[in-house]
């Protein structure tokens, strides 16, 4: 889609940005409650949640129980479900988890949206008696959506394929550096069994093992501390060798260990990187605002 919502209604935004970024909208409410449904998107699907919960809020009167009241606290980070006195929060709706919004263009009153839940990833259809401004209120919700979408496309959602492929990258030089670490610790307890070899008595004869080699017949080259020199066979004591201390910080080849976010990205744990993904398909799929009719049957009045 080329924006992050389908809005159906020809209505300018009744906000300024700053209000939702910074603060956030309240609205009063009365809650029917909330139900599973099995699309993220569609208008029948809300009408039967609508009807459905309707007639549980009907029944529930019917004996005596009121419809609870809430607030709803509307900004950029998601729509908030609070105890109008109390202030706890009930449910906490993030905006990239919101698919579907519509309110009720006969009765003015009845809202409602669809959202994902974050433990179960079920589609939850949550259904509201705003006091004839349903329509406000699914504005506000697209406003908010369509300001936390371009906030996220600004502040790297658009990289955050590019960034996956960082982390895989990252996690393997780790696994480099760490089997580099132990060829280092082994090339070090092979140095130290050489340099504590026992000195055969002057005038013996020792048969002395041969040195291992490698497939090459060569012997193995150490990057972290000097070979032992080998007197000439004149006797005379080879010349002294001049080498400079090894860099632990360096690896086998004698390179700084290389991390691809120095350049400035940000490091991004997994749980963290798989909220950025989550965040990405549902700002991909977008939010729908749609004006329908619910009242087709009516249930004696007011909820």
């Amino acid at each position: 889609m080329n924006r992050a919502f389908n809005r159906k209604k020809d209505k300018s935004w009744m906000h300024t940005p700053d209000a939702l970024a910074k603060h956030y909208i309240p609205y009063n409410a009365k809650f029917l409650g909330n139900t599973e449904v099995d699309q993220p998107k569609g208008t029948e699907i809300v009408k039967e949640a609508v009807r459905k919960l309707k007639f549980q809020r009907h029944i529930k009167k019917s004996e005596g129980q009121k419809t609870q009241k809430v607030e709803l606290q509307i900004s950029i980070y998601g729509v908030k479900i609070l105890d109008p006195k109390t202030k706890d929060v009930q449910y906490n709706c993030q905006l990239h988890r919101i698919s579907f919004c519509a309110d009720d263009k006969t009765d003015k009153r009845i809202f409602t949206f669809i959202c994902k839940d974050s433990e179960s990833n079920k589609h939850l259809c949550y259904v509201f008696d705003s006091e004839k401004c349903a329509e406000e209120v699914t504005l506000t919700i697209g406003q908010a959506f369509d300001l936390a979408y371009k906030k996220f496309l600004e502040s790297g959602g658009k990289d955050v394929e590019t960034r996956k492929q960082i982390g895989t990258l990252q996690k393997r030089i780790q696994e480099l550096e760490t089997e580099n670490s132990g060829l280092k610790k082994q090339l070090w307890e092979l140095e130290e069994q050489l340099m504590i070899a026992p000195v055969p008595p002057a005038g013996s004869i020792s048969l002395k093992p041969p040195m291992s080699t490698d497939v090459f017949d060569m012997v193995p080259f150490s990057a972290v501390t000097p070979l032992v020199p080998i007197p000439a066979s004149n006797g005379t004591p080879p010349p002294p060798t001049t080498t400079s201390p090894t860099d632990m910080s360096k690896d086998l080849f004698g390179a700084e260990p290389f991390d691809p976010f120095t350049c400035g990205q940000a490091d991004f744990p997994p749980d963290i990187q798989s909220r950025l993904d989550e965040m990405q398909e549902g700002f991909k799929m977008g939010l729908t605002l749609e004006a329908t009719v619910f009242s087709l049957e009516p249930l004696g009045g007011r909820c």
